[in-house]
């Protein structure tokens, strides 16, 4: 080979070196093309130039022959191990897993078997308000002297009622509707009133509760009576609506809960908002308790997230757990309000179940407004 050829000038702005050099064939230099590490060194001084390396061949007769580029030798040196690997970059942290639900308290569990058991789609039981309308007739016109207006907003077809109620444990505007429509229909048509599980599974109380139709608030029953073609109504606030303060009273509380609406649609029923007030003023609620719920961890007892401490009769001021109060003689006002049609199918669409959501809340906030401007004194109307 003649190492004396003369060197090609360069192209303007490009500059070029050639290196030549002996064969090493040392296994430990990885390729046996490759530079020794002296020429190396000499080639990485020298920026900005493109380096061709011609190699001295063993066989003159193969000629010059060019070594790999840099990169691709370094790229055969990392895989003949001669290279040490950069540390990996850190991997960002897997997101936590979702903490799992805890199971139901075995006291929840049992409130829960006492209240699925022996509720019916039958509806009220026509013997016992038959023998008990006396009392019933003298809490609904006198002692609550309850008044209830929109009756022509109420569909000829099964619907979802959806209100507000209060009072605690004891929600007598809620027991005044039921009462109300009984006395309209006079069981020609049904409503289902739902409650509590805690209220359904006591000793006495659930047992009243079934005579008058009520069934335990939950999808498996509310969708069995709707489809036998009964209404029903709900209160989806619950007892965070119930237990709600004085100061609260008039405030709508639907608690975020939206199984209603995908209820109605699953149903094919509308749904039929209902403003109440004057519940709150059977008994004053001072307090939601909601830091001693916590305390006492009632939402895994007893799903309850209040404990709520009240004023009335015959306490005075006291911590009601349980039904102990007895209902101050308030003025009891009811109005159902145009119907809010759902389209079947979109149960699962949560972007059209938020917007009905809104529209019934909304609804029954104005209605209890317009109701609440209305009222002159507490108990009295």
């Amino acid at each position: 080979m003649d190492n004396n050829k003369p060197h090609q000038p360069a192209r303007a702005g490009h500059h070029h070196a050639v290196l030549y050099f002996e064969p090493v064939h040392r296994p430990d230099l990885g390729h046996a093309n490759a530079p020794p590490p002296a020429a190396r060194e000499l080639l990485a001084e020298a920026p900005g130039v493109h380096h061709h390396v011609l190699v001295q061949h063993p066989r003159p007769d193969l000629g010059e022959v060019k070594a790999p580029p840099l990169h691709s030798r370094e790229l055969m040196e990392h895989e003949q191990g001669l290279v040490e690997t950069p540390p990996a970059m850190p991997e960002k942290p897997a997101p936590a897993p979702a903490r799992p639900r805890r199971k139901p308290s075995w006291l929840q569990g049992l409130v829960n078997r006492r209240a699925m058991k022996d509720w019916s789609t039958r509806g009220q039981d026509a013997d016992f308000l038959a023998r008990s309308e006396a009392f019933w007739e003298f809490l609904l016109n006198r002692y609550f002297r309850v008044t209830t207006t929109g009756w022509e907003h109420v569909p000829d077809g099964a619907c979802l009622i959806v209100g507000v109620h209060a009072g605690t444990w004891l929600t007598m505007d809620a027991w005044m509707l039921m009462n109300d429509w009984w006395f309209r229909f006079r069981g020609t048509r049904i409503l289902h009133g739902t409650a509590h599980d805690v209220l359904m599974a006591m000793p006495g109380i659930g047992t009243l509760f079934r005579k008058v139709g009520v069934v335990p608030a939950c999808r498996t029953s509310v969708g069995a009576c709707l489809a036998a073609g009964h209404s029903v109504v709900i209160w989806p606030g619950g007892e965070v609506d119930s237990m709600r303060s004085w100061r609260h009273r008039n405030q709508v509380t639907l608690d975020g809960r939206k199984g209603f609406v995908r209820q109605a649609i699953r149903s094919g029923v509308p749904i039929v908002p209902v403003a109440t007030v004057g519940g709150a003023e059977t008994v004053f609620v001072l307090s939601e308790g909601r830091w001693l719920a916590k305390k006492l961890g009632l939402k895994r007892l007893l799903r309850s997230e209040t404990a709520p401490i009240v004023a009335g009769l015959p306490f005075g001021i006291w911590l009601e757990m349980l039904p102990s109060h007895i209902p101050l003689p308030a003025k009891i006002t009811n109005e159902f309000l145009p119907p809010v049609q759902v389209e079947s199918g979109r149960e699962n669409d949560e972007a059209y179940v938020d917007a009905i959501y809104h529209e019934v809340e909304r609804c029954i906030q104005e209605g209890v407004n317009r109701l609440a401007a209305a009222r002159k004194l507490p108990l009295f109307g």
